[in-house]
């Protein structure tokens, strides 16, 4: 993987074959989900959907030059890490993935604190990812942000 990707595009031929295909269907579940607002940029050396300046002008209050973030999407070493700050901002969203995760993956769920982990690539569960997604419009993640967590 090249360490400065400057377009999703680039991120996604720098990845080595085995991942390629996942990260491109993730990205494409991810991109036909993504409620109206959201854009798709590098964010922090991987793929990234965030609320650009044009719509939250004061940024991430960590680097207020940086749009806010709302997923990312990475190749790791040993898995494909998606990155949803709601998830982890919103109990009600955080137990919907829980209970639906079981139905449309016979894999056991692998989530950090920070990250659900896909370590085998032939069974994520695309669909569901694309569910989660639009679950949040650029509005309600911006009131939980500066609510939840901008204090």
């Amino acid at each position: 993987m090249k360490a400065d990707p400057k377009s999703p595009e680039e991120y996604l031929q720098n990845l080595e074959p085995e991942r390629k295909e996942a990260m491109i269907k993730l990205r494409q579940a991810i991109l036909g989900n993504l409620p109206a607002g959201f854009e798709e940029t590098i964010n922090y050396g991987m793929l990234g959907y965030v609320v650009p300046h044009s719509i939250y002008p004061s940024g991430y209050h960590c680097d207020p030059k940086l749009p806010l973030p709302f997923i990312n999407l990475a190749s790791q070493k040993n898995y494909i890490a998606l990155y949803h700050h709601g998830l982890y901002a919103k109990k009600e969203l955080m137990d919907w993935w829980i209970g639906e995760f079981p139905k449309h993956s016979s894999r056991k769920l692998d989530m950090g604190k920070s990250c659900i982990r896909f370590k085998k690539m032939d069974q994520i569960p695309f669909a569901l990812v694309g569910d989660l997604v639009a679950k949040m419009t650029p509005k309600e993640w911006i009131a939980i942000y500066e609510a939840e967590i901008k204090r």
